[in-house]
């Protein structure tokens, strides 16, 4: 009987780890599927994904030095700073649930803490981590994730609005803004989709 309740538990962990996780108005508050998108509105196309502009938001890429691809957009906006990637994902399955023991893992490692908790997104990781050499001390990130249509978009917010409240509010709507564009291309699950330097509509 003990080893049907062990395999029952490790089948319901492998289904929970599978699971899609993402707010139940994604489709129509966001993080949005192209196909989703408000198509008359000028977003920022940076390929994997679009961001709408605002006033007082500063876009900036990631590039790895070694293979100069783009890795990352950072997003500065109230006080606070916003880092997103995109990743295919299978059609049936989510990422999420997997990615947070993976980054729970790594924050471990670091000799950092993490508290895993619910937010505005759905599970949501709270890390205080090891600052650099030159800043000193610790820093606070939130690291947060939706599963989509066939993609799982991932996001670390650090300033202000991973511990004030009201700016909290303002970089959540930033992430809830962002448009992923998956494309049609076959893609292995769990890899980042290509992000490009910025065009906007008419240029």
């Amino acid at each position: 009987m003990t080893d049907d309740n062990e395999d029952l538990q490790e089948t319901q962990a492998t289904v929970q780890q599978t699971e899609k996780s993402a707010p139940s108005d994604r489709a129509t508050a966001g993080p949005f599927d192209e196909a989703e998108a408000n198509p008359v509105r000028p977003y920022i196309d940076l390929g994997g994904v679009k961001i709408l502009p605002r006033e007082g938001l500063n876009l900036r890429l990631e590039v790895e030095e070694k293979t100069k691809r783009i890795v990352a957009v950072g997003l500065d906006y109230a006080d606070s700073t916003l880092q997103v990637q995109p990743f295919a994902a299978p059609r049936s399955e989510g990422l999420w649930h997997e990615t947070r023991e993976q980054i729970r893992s790594q924050v471990s490692q670091q000799g950092g803490r993490v508290e895993e908790r619910n937010g505005p997104f759905g599970p949501e990781l709270l890390a205080e981590v090891p600052a650099s050499a030159a800043e000193g001390g610790t820093r606070i990130a939130r690291f947060v994730g939706v599963d989509g249509p066939r993609w799982f978009l991932r996001g670390v917010i650090g300033g202000a609005g991973a511990s004030d409240p009201g700016k909290a509010e303002q970089i959540e709507d930033l992430f809830r803004s962002i448009v992923v564009v998956r494309g049609a291309s076959p893609m292995p699950p769990r890899d980042l989709i290509p992000l490009s330097m910025p065009t906007t509509p008419g240029s």
